[in-house]
């Protein structure tokens, strides 16, 4: 009866001991999730943007009174050459930011989500964009090319569009 009575025992330390030994594991589980929370924590993610300036090409490479639309999917800019120069407008609907699609037979810029429609100058006149499109930083870099900023807008409604840099005069 007593050797029995050893083996029980036993038995209840064996399982004590598996039971402390889980235990000891999920809280060295939990302390190292959370030391790896606190040190993930001091490296927070950040989200790295392309640059909001960048060459366009040479200014020959644009043909006078057409829409240049190479740069509206990687960019979101077209450029349009006019007799006296250039401007870049930003493609981006000042309705709700939708991006406008350049319609050649029409001649005009036509947003396909709520129907606003440009003029090539970036004017607003149908749709319920409340003002024009904005124009892009425009300069000549050093080395000849067609430089953008996509940082500096220049808004019509605020009479921007006659400051230095919102056209290039060619």
């Amino acid at each position: 009866m007593l050797h029995r009575l050893d083996g029980i025992l036993a038995e209840m330390r064996r399982r004590r001991e598996a039971m402390a030994a889980l235990g000891w594991s999920a809280i060295a589980a939990y302390v190292g999730i959370y030391t790896l929370a606190l040190v993930r924590f001091f490296f927070p993610r950040v989200l790295f943007e392309p640059s909001n300036v960048f060459r366009a090409g040479y200014p020959s490479e644009f043909t006078v009174g057409t829409v240049d639309t190479k740069y509206q999917k990687s960019q979101r800019v077209w450029i349009v050459r006019e007799p006296d120069g250039f401007y870049a407008l930003l493609a981006k609907c000042t309705h709700l930011g939708c991006t406008p699609v350049w319609k050649e037979a029409e001649n005009k810029f036509k947003c396909p989500c709520h129907g606003s429609g440009f003029t090539k100058e970036g004017i607003n006149y149908e749709g319920p964009a409340p003002r024009p499109l904005e124009r892009c930083k425009i300069t000549l870099a050093d080395d000849g090319q067609l430089q953008v900023d996509k940082s500096i807008v220049f808004r019509q409604d605020k009479g921007e569009w006659e400051k230095p840099g919102a056209v290039l005069k060619a």
